[in-house]
């Protein structure tokens, strides 16, 4: 029933350990098995937002009771059990024992008691296993991620909740990858349920008709958890792999959820193409290592290889590769070539325009323009970029005067590449990333 890790096999069952060992293994579990349990009670109770919040209310009891009678045998049927129970009780407090309620407790039968006083505890009953229909496990994490990336909420709504529901994360640990205070992460996700109930978003997985529009803000929601981790926004570190390899994780899931879908196969290629490099980008103090400074055989390997298949897999299942594929494609050209200067700009170019012209984006025509720079020299590059300028699509980011701060540097344009650089260096919110900005522009 759980994909546990393999120390918790030699804990479950046993009497009372110390508390650090069980809290441990109660983050374990609840890493691996949260989707899954929280699916299901959103299943059996048809409200995601009493879901949520009775799983949360069984990890709290776990946190307690784990420590003090010992780990159960089976800690996630354990927990499904005790989050039913909690449920049960939220409907007894809202309207008594009505219909809802009577079916409820039925479906209870004679399973034992979960929670209790030391002594009391015992495992749960046959009828824990009601919920944990092996058939419908992987709808309910599909559903799951429906739900929580769902478009009538805000963007920073989509991404605390997928992290607070599908991941697993706590508040606390949302909170510390964002650089927010935890009320603001507890309120973006309370506000994120009241939105949900009160539009009346049901815990379904869409029709077919449906669920291509509606899969797109769920890749999308991933992808804005990687991007935050791979390159942080704002804050000291200039990245934060914890949540990018996160989004890695959900990004598997994904595809095994949805493996007819080419671009949940793309979207793990771009991930797992682009975590290849983690290891090398940054130096002993945590500084930027730029892509013509790394050493590349610090690079992963293993990750490289799953990204390529994924790739083939996208391709294979698809008619064409679409926006997060074709980014796949390009990051495929870096992580194969042995040299930023032997890497084959000129397919990369035209990857570049592919993209433009299937997801035409600021973004995409300024990393067009580096890659023509690349390939035919900055000359060639310039007027592309500002023609961006011109445009002011790209008005408050850093982006656009750092890349044309380079392009002026490697034209001998040193006065105005400094101040491009500069500038650069005022918008940027990441303080690490804003020091090589700085260093730029002092050296020339």
């Amino acid at each position: 029933m759980s994909e546990l890790v393999p120390e918790l096999a030699g804990q479950a069952g046993g009497r009372a350990d110390d508390g650090a060992a069980s809290r441990r293994t109660v983050e374990a579990v609840w890493r691996i098995e949260s989707s899954r349990i929280v699916g299901a009670l959103a299943r059996y109770t048809n409200d995601f937002a009493l879901a949520e919040d009775v799983a949360s209310e069984a990890l709290a009891e776990a946190l307690v009771s784990w420590p003090r009678d010992g780990i159960p045998r089976d800690p996630t049927a354990w927990l499904l059990a005790t989050g039913r129970r909690r449920a049960i009780d939220a409907f007894r407090r809202r309207s008594g024992r009505d219909e809802r309620y009577a079916v409820l407790a039925r479906d209870l039968g004679d399973g034992g008691a979960v929670t209790g006083g030391p002594g009391t505890q015992r495992e749960p009953g046959p009828d824990a296993d009601l919920l944990w229909d092996p058939d419908r496990i992987d709808d309910d994490r599909l559903a799951l991620l429906f739900v929580a990336c769902h478009p009538v909420l805000s963007k920073e709504a989509r991404v605390a909740l997928t992290l607070r529901v599908v991941g697993g994360l706590t508040s606390e640990e949302i909170a510390r990858a964002f650089l927010v205070p935890v009320p603001t992460v507890q309120a973006r996700i309370t506000r994120a349920k009241k939105t949900l109930a009160a539009a009346r978003v049901p815990f379904e997985v869409p029709a077919a008709a449906d669920r291509t529009a509606r899969l797109a803000s769920v890749l999308n929601v991933v992808y804005l958890i990687f991007s935050e981790g791979s390159s942080a926004s704002a804050g000291e570190d200039w990245m934060r792999p914890d949540l990018a390899y996160e989004a890695v994780r959900l990004a598997r899931v994904l595809t095994r959820l949805v493996p007819d879908e080419p671009e949940a196969h793309g979207l793990l290629a771009l991930l797992e193409l682009t975590a290849a490099r983690f290891a090398a980008r940054t130096g002993p103090d945590g500084e930027p290592v730029l892509l013509e400074d790394q050493d590349r055989r610090r690079w992963d390997t293993s990750a490289i290889r799953r990204g390529r298949e994924a790739l083939s897999r996208a391709v294979a299942v698809g008619r064409g590769l679409g926006p997060y594929g074709l980014q796949a494609a390009i990051a495929e050209q870096h992580d194969v070539a042995p040299s930023v200067a032997a890497t084959d700009w000129e397919r990369i170019v035209l990857l570049y325009e592919a993209l433009g012209r299937v997801a035409p984006s600021p973004v995409v025509e300024l990393n067009r323009a580096v890659a023509v720079s690349m390939a035919a020299g900055p000359a060639a590059a310039l007027p592309l970029v500002d023609e961006l300028v011109a445009t002011d699509v790209l008005r408050g980011s850093y982006l656009l005067p750092s890349v044309r701060g380079e392009l002026l540097a490697r034209l001998g344009r040193a006065a105005e590449a400094r101040a491009e650089l500069e500038l650069a260096a005022r918008l940027c919110g990441n303080v690490r990333e804003r020091g090589v900005l700085e260093r730029k522009a002092a050296a020339l």
